[in-house]
């Protein structure tokens, strides 16, 4: 297991004072290990070596660049069982749950490898027939990419994959509390043959003040970040400064809509998805549960029976469903806010607390009586609770899943596809999950509106965002 930071095809410690930091397991809440702590000198080093590979990176057929992102596939695929484990050691996510984000990330490295080799790019004539007008995409430069640790693997392989695949180098910043999946992911790149420097790998407990660095940089073009709306907000005001291109995935609070005319196993089933994958630690989770006033009685009901079956435990043992979230102040903020609802006049349908469970576990809980403007539906929850709000007709639903300041995901179930396809226009929100409770694919434009972030991952716009247009004007014969 490495715990260097990877520079210039380098395993290596800091060249700060700080020395390490730790990892914690959320489940036994035992250090894992510790991992170099890098400080604004090792920054400076990692771009430096970023840049000193990025024109023959750049220039690197893309056939080249294709071949070694398909073997990275390859390897992780055929390692993925180990990478799974790692993910449950340091997020605490169920084994299920990290075996399917290893698939998912792993499929990043095979869709951009693919893509790499697609042509991009036109040739025209002008209007007056005097030139022709050459369009062509080249790769922006330096990339710094900031993932979170709900899916460590994924997230960096949905940057990694696209900025490689485009003819950029790049350095990876992961967060502090997962880092030990991004530097394997380092590893293997290594061994499926990326040129030395072209990744590179920064650790740090103190983010702020070296991604400030590395935004100052001239060298460094784009930013690619997945984390907090709030966070989001600083880094484009920093990037504003030397104009860097700024690709920002942010917060969601997702509505999960239930038609009086849904089916209602399946909508049962795709909120068990929607609300409990990742145990409910992600951007796409189903945060704000509206249901028809017609139906809402039978699927609680429903509802409720699936969550209080749920399985809590360590991750990695066998038959465990919901593992612990990733440290004590994501578990306080869960608690808080389900207290703060019951408090408001909610009514704990099943669930609640987490005594008995272990590490930061907190207990699968279904929230019923709950008001449309009460404050648990104005917060990324981030963990297993679903509050469920009740409404008159599809009118009010519309209005209810786009009361928010987020607009990354919306869920809807119907089995009317017209009446589906009518209210996904009406929805305010990058990507609607129409009769499914899971949209994340390679293939597919990953991202929101609103203050749910800018640009989009994953398909070829993934790739462009670390693409410069060009335009050539050349005579025309």
């Amino acid at each position: 297991m490495q715990t260097g930071l990877w520079i210039g095809g380098q395993w290596r410690g800091t060249l700060g004072e700080h020395g390490e930091f730790e990892v914690i397991d959320p489940a036994t809440m035992e250090t894992l290990g510790h991992v170099a702590d890098g400080s604004v000198e090792d920054m400076a080093a990692a771009i430096d070596a970023a840049d000193s590979v990025h024109e023959t990176w750049a220039e690197t057929p893309a056939r080249e660049r294709s071949v070694i992102l398909r073997r990275a596939w390859e390897l992780m695929t055929e390692e993925a069982e180990d990478i799974a484990r790692l993910i449950v050691r340091e997020n605490g996510k169920a084994l299920p749950d990290a075996r399917n984000e290893v698939a998912y990330a792993a499929e990043f490295f095979r869709w951009f490898g693919e893509e790499a080799v697609r042509g991009h790019g036109d040739m025209r004539r002008s209007p007056n027939g005097q030139n022709w007008i050459m369009v062509t995409e080249e790769p922006i430069g330096i990339s710094l990419l900031i993932t979170p640790w709900n899916y460590p693997a994924a997230m960096a392989t949905r940057k990694i994959a696209p900025a490689l695949a485009a003819g950029c180098t790049a350095v990876l910043k992961p967060a502090a509390e997962t880092p030990l999946t991004a530097l394997a992911i380092a590893d293997l790149l290594a061994r499926a043959g990326l040129p030395d420097g072209v990744l590179n790998i920064v650790c740090t407990r103190r983010a702020g003040e070296l991604v400030e660095h590395a935004l100052g940089d001239p060298r460094v073009r784009a930013l690619s970040f997945t984390g907090s709306t709030e966070v989001g907000r600083t880094l484009l005001s920093v990037a504003a400064r030397n104009v860097v291109r700024t690709s920002m995935e942010l917060g969601g609070n997702a509505p999960f809509v239930v038609l009086d005319d849904a089916d209602l196993d399946a909508a049962v089933d795709g909120l068990m998805v929607a609300k409990l994958r990742n145990g409910g630690s992600a951007c796409t989770a189903a945060n704000r549960i509206y249901v028809s006033d017609r139906v809402a009685d039978d699927f609680v009901a429903a509802f409720s029976e699936r969550m209080g079956a749920v399985r809590h435990g360590n991750g990695l043992d066998e038959g465990v469903e919901l593992g612990p979230l990733v440290n004590l102040a994501t578990q306080q903020k869960v608690a808080d806010l389900v207290d703060a609802a019951v408090g408001a006049g909610a009514t704990v349908s099943v669930g609640g607390g987490s005594e008995g469970l272990p590490g930061y576990s907190y207990r699968a809980t279904v929230l019923t009586d709950v008001r449309p403007d009460a404050d648990i539906l104005r917060h990324e929850i981030f963990g297993p609770v679903a509050p469920i709000v009740r409404f008159k007709d599809d009118a009010e639903a519309v209005a209810l899943a786009n009361d928010s300041e987020f607009g990354l995901i919306s869920y809807l179930y119907t089995r009317d596809l017209d009446r589906g396809l009518a209210v996904s226009r009406r929805l305010k929100s990058g990507m609607v999950g129409l009769n499914r409770g899971v949209v994340s694919d390679p293939a597919a434009p990953f991202g929101g509106v609103k203050q749910s972030g800018i640009g989009r991952e994953g398909a070829a716009e993934g790739m462009r965002e670390f693409l410069e247009m060009k335009y050539t004007a050349i005579p025309y014969r």
